[in-house]
């Protein structure tokens, strides 16, 4: 006899969420919801905001997650966990949970990953 609940995948709980940073009139949001408004995946991107006008000025994507198509998508997302501002340089170091981190200059919006944790 199967015991309750034996072979069915409980849906993943949402990421925590994450503080957003503010610099020069600019706050930086992590994206956590990336499907829901179009986007490839889930996790990975960053929201660049004016906080003036609130409005949105770009979205960027961080990392890419790859999927198995033989595995539930939610269970695969790999969402940001930590976002920090180096002040001298004004550069974003954004951390996922997987323990992979990566350094976003906003004026280039270029990205350098760094290490894996």
């Amino acid at each position: 006899m199967q015991e309750k609940g034996a072979g069915i995948h409980e849906k993943r709980a949402g990421p925590a969420p994450v503080e957003p940073l503010s610099h020069n009139g600019i706050r930086y949001e992590a994206l956590q919801c990336g499907r829901q408004r179009g986007l490839d995946q889930n996790g990975g991107y960053i929201a660049a905001i004016d906080e003036e006008t609130g409005e949105e000025l770009w979205i960027l994507k961080v990392y890419q997650v790859t999927y198995d198509d033989d595995m539930e998508g939610d269970v695969q997302d790999v969402f940001i966990v930590n976002l920090t501002l180096d002040e001298p340089s004004g550069r974003l170091m954004v951390e996922n949970e997987e323990g992979m981190c990566y350094v976003l200059d906003p004026a280039t919006r270029t990205i350098d990953k760094l290490t894996h944790n």
